[in-house]
C-alpha cells in the first residue's frame, strides 16, 4: 500500500477508536498498533501525528499517546460574523476592467490525493517509486553539514547552483551566464514572478491553447487576461501568434516549446525562429517554460536547444525546475533573463519570498553533482518509454474510438481526444467512479474547448500493470451512459 494512503487509513481507524478512551487515558502502544494493523513504525508515527495535530491525542516522548482533554463549550472561541468579507474580497476600486480571480481549481488535480484503490492518471509528478529518494536523502544529509549551509543565502541564489543552471540552460556554447540566473522556489513560483514582473494588472497575456493550467491560474490571480493562440503538432501557430500580438497589443507570450503540456508538441525549427522574430517585432517578452527537458524518453531524438540560448537580445525569460524530474518537494527552479528585466524579476521575487532556503539549494547542488543524477536520468528515460508504449497499446485495444493525435518522445503526459459528442465532465466523473483519476481537458483552455479531451500522466501510476488496468477501466467508463441516463 502506498505510504500516504496507509497513513490516512490508519489515522481514520484510530480516530474512530479515540472516543472509547477517557480523557488522559493511554492509547495502545506503537508496537501493539504495528502488530494489529500490520503497518510500519513510520506509518504509526505519522498517523498519531495527524491525530495530535487535530487535537485528539497528546503524544509524550517515552510515555506514549494519550487521549486529549475534552474542551468544553466555554473553552471554545465563539464564531463571529464573516459575511463582511464577501464585499471586501469582491470590491474592485477604480475602473479596473479585469478583476482578479484567485482560485486553485485548475491545479487541484495535481495535489488532490486520490482515494484508496484509485489509479492516478491525473497527477503531475513522478510516482514515488520513480523518485530518487535515497539519493535525495543522502544529498540533504551532506548539504546540512556544509559550512554555512544554514546561513542566509544570496538573494539571487547560491552562486554554484546559478552556474549549474546557466550551463543547463545555455548549453555547451555557454550563452547564458550565471549572473543571468535567479534561483526560485520551483517552476510555478518562477512563472508567477515572471507574469507579475512583465505585465501590469489588466493587461492581455498570450498563451498557447491548450496550455498549462497553472499559468492560467497565475494570470487570473494577477488580474491579467489570458488570450489563447492555438497549438498543433509543430507547436504554437505562428501565423496566429502574429495576429494575436497585433489584435491585443500584448507584451508577453507564454509557451512551452519542448514536450508541451498537455499536447506534448515540440516547437519546430522554423517556428522557433518565427516566435523570436514576431515577439521582437512586437516589443514583447517570451516566457519559455522548459519544464520537461529532463523527461526525454529513452528513444527520443536529440532535443533542440532552449530558446533562451538562441536569444541574444533578452526577448526570452526562461523558466526551469528540478521538481518534475526529481520530487514534488524539491522546490528548486530558476529564472534566466538578460537586460534590465533581471532586476525587475529579482525585485518581485525578493518582495514575495526573500529567498529559497539555503539547505534546499545546497541539497540540489549535492544531487546534481552526484553519480546518482545520471543513473536517475537513465532510469526515468527507460521507464517513461516503457510506460508510453504500454499505455498506447492498451488505448488501441481498449479505447479504439479515442484519438491520440500526437505521441511525444518526452514528458509524461498524453492528450486524448474523446469521441465527438462525449460529455467530458460526465466521462471524468464516470472514470473516477470506476477507480481512475484523469484530468479534464477543459482546465487547459483559456476559452471554449474545440473538442472533449482528457490528459493522462503515465508517470503518476505505480507501474505498467496499473496503467494497463487504468485504460481498461476507462474503456468501460466510455461505454457507459452518463449517470442517470439510459443507453
Amino acid at each position: 500500500m502506498h505510504e500516504r494512503s496507509s497513513v490516512s487509513e490508519l489515522a481514520g481507524l484510530l480516530r474512530q477508536e479515540v472516543n472509547r478512551y477517557s480523557p488522559g487515558e493511554k492509547l495502545p502502544s506503537s508496537r501493539t498498533l504495528i502488530d494489529r494493523f500490520r503497518v510500519s513504525p513510520v506509518t504509526v508515527s505519522r498517523a498519531l501525528a495527524v491525530l495530535a495535530a487535530e487535537g485528539l491525542v497528546v503524544t509524550r516522548p517515552g510515555a506514549g499517546a494519550f487521549r486529549a482533554e475534552t474542551r468544553t463549550a466555554a473553552d471554545r472561541v465563539p464564531l463571529g460574523d464573516t459575511s463582511w468579507q464577501q464585499v471586501a474580497l469582491s470590491a474592485e476600486p477604480g475602473d479596473r476592467t479585469v478583476p482578479r480571480s484567485v482560485e486553485a481549481a485548475r491545479v487541484c488535480a495535481t495535489f488532490t490525493p486520490t482515494p484508496s484503490g484509485t489509479i492516478d492518471l491525473a497527477g503531475g509528478y513522478l510516482h514515488a517509486s520513480l523518485q530518487p529518494e535515497r539519493a535525495l536523502a543522502a544529498a540533504l544529509g551532506r548539504a546540512g553539514r556544509r559550512p554555512g549551509a544554514w546561513g542566509r543565502p544570496p538573494v539571487e541564489g547560491v552562486d554554484a547552483l546559478r552556474a549549474w543552471f546557466a550551463r543547463a540552460i545555455g548549453g555547451p556554447d555557454g550563452t547564458v551566464a550565471a549572473s543571468d540566473v535567479l534561483i526560485t522556489a520551483g517552476g510555478q513560483s518562477a512563472l508567477t514572478t515572471a507574469l507579475r514582473a512583465l505585465a501590469p494588472p489588466g493587461a492581455p497575456v498570450l498563451v498557447e491553447s491548450p496550455t498549462y493550467p497553472g499559468v492560467l491560474a497565475a494570470a487570473y490571480a494577477s488580474g491579467l487576461r489570458p488570450v489563447p493562440v492555438p497549438v498543433d503538432a509543430d507547436g504554437v501557430r505562428t501565423d496566429l501568434l502574429a495576429d494575436a500580438f497585433r489584435a491585443t497589443g500584448a507584451r508577453v507570450f507564454f509557451c512551452q516549446p519542448l514536450y508541451q503540456n498537455p499536447t506534448g508538441a515540440v516547437l519546430s525549427a522554423e517556428r522557433r525562429r518565427e516566435v523570436l522574430r514576431i515577439a521582437r517585432a512586437a516589443g514583447a517578452f517570451v516566457v519559455e517554460d522548459d519544464f520537461a527537458r529532463s523527461l526525454a524518453h529513452a528513444d527520443a531524438p536529440p532535443q533542440p536547444p532552449t530558446l533562451a540560448s538562441e536569444d541574444p537580445d533578452g526577448v526570452v525569460v526562461h523558466v526551469t525546475s528540478l521538481t518534475k524530474f526529481v520530487s514534488p518537494s524539491l522546490r528548486v527552479g530558476a529564472l534566466a533573463a538578460r537586460g534590465p528585466v533581471v532586476e525587475r524579476l529579482r525585485a518581485v521575487q525578493l518582495i514575495d519570498s526573500f529567498f529559497v532556503p539555503r539547505p534546499l539549494q545546497e541539497a540540489a547542488l549535492e544531487l546534481v553533482g552526484s553519480p546518482a543524477w545520471a543513473r536517475h536520468a537513465r532510469t526515468v528515460a527507460a521507464e517513461l518509454r516503457t510506460r508510453r508504449q504500454a499505455f498506447l497499446a492498451a488505448v488501441r485495444r481498449e479505447l479504439p474510438s479515442v484519438a491520440v493525435d500526437h505521441v511525444p518522445p518526452g514528458g509524461f503526459h498524453l492528450w486524448l481526444r474523446l469521441p465527438d459528442g462525449t460529455e467530458e465532465a460526465a466521462f471524468v466523473a464516470a472514470a473516477l467512479r470506476a477507480g481512475v483519476a484523469v484530468a479534464p481537458g477543459r482546465l487547459y483552455y483559456a476559452a471554449e474547448p474545440p473538442a472533449p479531451h482528457v490528459r493522462v500522466c503515465v508517470a503518476a501510476a505505480a507501474g505498467e500493470a496499473e496503467l494497463v488496468e487504468g485504460v481498461r477501466r476507462l474503456g468501460e467508463s466510455l461505454a457507459l451512459p452518463p449517470a442517470g441516463r439510459l443507453p
